[in-house]
C-alpha cells in the first residue's frame, strides 16, 4: 500500500491530467490545509483514498451486492431542495462519486463519518450502526422520498433559515468578485441554458465550495429574473473514483442517473451536461454542517433517516433490494459497527500521518 503522502501525489497528478488548465491550484493549497485539521474533514476530502484501502482494511465487503451506489457518502452529504411541485425535499444531494459498487460500502463510509466526527459525545459506535442499519432495512422496504412539507417537523425547523440569513444568502453571491480565471465557452453556455428563458445578463464567476471536489472548476451565474435574483452553478465531474481503482472500463458520469432514481423526488434543476454538473443554488437548497450542529447530525433520528434515503438511492432495483435485505440478515447485527469503526481508525491513522508530512 502507497503512504498518504504518494497517494495524494498520484491522484492530484491524475486530476490534473483530467483537467488541464482548468484545474484550480489554490484550492488544492485550500483542501491540504483542510486536510490536516480533523479526521471528519480528512474522509471529505480523500474519497480516492479510501476506494484504495477499504477492501483492504474489510475484504469481506466485497461480496456485497453491487448496485449503482453514492459512493462519497457522509453525514455532511445530504440537503434540501424544491422538486418539480416546489415541495421541500431532504435527502443526499451530492452523486459526484457514484458508481456500482457493493451497496454495504456507502453504509460503512457514513457510520465511519459518524463516529471521526462524535469526538466521543453522541451515540456509542454500536448505536450508530443499529440506528443506520434500522434506517437502511426500513428505506428498502418501504421506499419514500423524504418531503418536509408535512412530515418531519424537526427537520424542517432544523434547515430553514432566518430572514437574516436569506438576505446574507443573496448578498454574497450579488457580491461575488470575479475570479483570475474567466469560465471557458462550455461552462458559460451551460449555465446561460441552465438560467430561466429572459434572464438577465450575468457573469460566470468562480466559487470555492465542498470539500473532496476541490481543484475542480466551479462557477456560479447570478442573475436577475421576473423581478427577484436566480443562481446556477456549474460544476466539472469526472469519473468516480471507485470506477478509476476498481471498474477502470466504467468511465461513464452516473450522477444524473442515480439523483434521478424511482424512490427520490428529484430536483428538477439538477442536471448534467456531457462533464458539467448544473444545479440552482438558493437559501432553500442547504445542508447542515457537524461544526455548527452536531446535536442534529448525530442523533439517532437522523442516523436512521440517513440509512433509509441511502436505501432510496439504492433501491431503483426491486430485484436488488430483495437480494440486499437476503445479505443483511446473513451478515448478522454486528458487521457495519465493526467495519466502520476499523475505517475510522484507518482514516485517523492516515490523518495524522499526513499532517505529520509522512
Amino acid at each position: 500500500m502507497t503512504t498518504i503522502s504518494q497517494s495524494v501525489r498520484n491522484f492530484e497528478t491524475w486530476l490534473a491530467g483530467e483537467l488541464g488548465a482548468d484545474l484550480v491550484e489554490d484550492d488544492l493549497r485550500e483542501k491540504h490545509e483542510k486536510m490536516r485539521s480533523d479526521d471528519f474533514v480528512f474522509l471529505r476530502a480523500t474519497y480516492w483514498r479510501w476506494c484504495e484501502i477499504i477492501l483492504d482494511i474489510r475484504p469481506e465487503l466485497a461480496s456485497a451486492p453491487e448496485v449503482l451506489a453514492i459512493g462519497d457518502t457522509h453525514l455532511e452529504n445530504f440537503g434540501t431542495w424544491r422538486d418539480a411541485e416546489g415541495r421541500l425535499v431532504w435527502g443526499v444531494n451530492d452523486f459526484d462519486d457514484a458508481a456500482v459498487m457493493p451497496y454495504a460500502l456507502d453504509l460503512v463510509r457514513l457510520a465511519a463519518s459518524a463516529i471521526l466526527a462524535r469526538n466521543g459525545d453522541g451515540p456509542s459506535v454500536p448505536m450508530i450502526g443499529e440506528l443506520i442499519l434500522a434506517g437502511y432495512r426500513r428505506g428498502l422496504e418501504d421506499r419514500l422520498p423524504i418531503i418536509l412539507e408535512r412530515d418531519h417537523k424537526w427537520l424542517r425547523k432544523a434547515l430553514m433559515l432566518p430572514n437574516s440569513e436569506r438576505r446574507q444568502f443573496w448578498e454574497k453571491y450579488e457580491t461575488l468578485t470575479p475570479g483570475k480565471t474567466e469560465a471557458s465557452a462550455a461552462y458559460t453556455k451551460a449555465l446561460a441554458d441552465a438560467l430561466p428563458p429572459g434572464s438577465g445578463p450575468f457573469v460566470a464567476k468562480p466559487r470555492s465550495a465542498g470539500t473532496g471536489s476541490l481543484g475542480r472548476p466551479r462557477f456560479v451565474a447570478y442573475a436577475e429574473w421576473q423581478g427577484g435574483p436566480v443562481l446556477r452553478e456549474a460544476k466539472a465531474l469526472l469519473p468516480s473514483a471507485w470506477s478509476l481503482r476498481h471498474r477502470p472500463q466504467d468511465t461513464a458520469i452516473h450522477a444524473g442517473e442515480i439523483a434521478g432514481g424511482r424512490a427520490r423526488s428529484a430536483d428538477p434543476h439538477y442536471s448534467v451536461s456531457g462533464r458539467i454538473l448544473l444545479r440552482r443554488l438558493s437559501p432553500n437548497s442547504r445542508k447542515i454542517e457537524i461544526d455548527k450542529h452536531p446535536e442534529v447530525l448525530l442523533s439517532p433520528t437522523m442516523l436512521e433517516l440517513m440509512g433509509f434515503e441511502i436505501a432510496n438511492c439504492h433501491s431503483d432495483d426491486a430485484a436488488a433490494a430483495a437480494t440486499i435485505l437476503q445479505d443483511l440478515q446473513a451478515r448478522g447485527s454486528e458487521w457495519l459497527h465493526e467495519a466502520a469503526r476499523a475505517a475510522a481508525s484507518c482514516v485517523s491513522a492516515e490523518q495524522k500521518a499526513y499532517a505529520r508530512g509522512r
